[in-house]
């Protein structure tokens, strides 16, 4: 069995647990914060969204330059609509789950470097960068966007156990 087979059902577990938070959201909530100084509903939702859409990036490339000295820097999109960041995700999952599944052992075992302004601030694995930016990180945001819901009242579904 490759690596990839072996990551693929907790790919598609923690997507399917991801969408059904991400489906909660009502329009009116996006804009909510805990606080002022902490991130919105509306930030985490669309950070979800970007996050498994790196996966593609991840498995063909050896680096990603969050503030390239020629251009501009990354920045996470700003949807404002829940729809349309549930469709941005739905997109991305599909595109992700491609990019795993024709992943080789060997591609899963390349270098790969998040970098700024051309210097590495890290180099790990490409299949130790899936499991930690891509399902980890997936996992941290989709638990804060789930506690930001229920505190302003949404019923968010359970996404383990049930």
């Amino acid at each position: 069995m490759t690596l990839a087979e072996l990551m693929l059902p907790e790919f598609d577990e923690e997507m399917a647990r991801t969408r059904k938070v991400l489906a909660a959201i009502p329009a009116e909530r996006m804009g909510w914060q805990a606080k002022p100084e902490m991130r919105s509903v509306s930030w985490n939702a669309n950070h979800l969204a970007e996050i498994v859409g790196w996966t593609a990036g991840i498995v063909a490339s050896d680096s990603f330059d969050v503030t390239p000295v020629d251009g501009p820097r990354y920045e996470t999109p700003d949807e404002r609509d829940p729809a349309r960041v549930l469709a941005t995700f739905d997109a991305n999952v599909v595109a992700a789950r491609a990019a795993l599944a024709g992943a080789s052992d060997a591609s899963l075992a390349e270098s790969w470097s998040l970098l700024m302004g051309g210097q590495p601030l890290f180099t790990i694995s490409k299949g130790a960068c899936l499991r930690t930016w891509v399902l980890n990180h997936t996992i941290h945001h989709r638990a804060i966007l789930a506690t930001y819901l229920r505190l302003c009242g949404v019923d968010v579904p359970p996404v383990f156990g049930a």
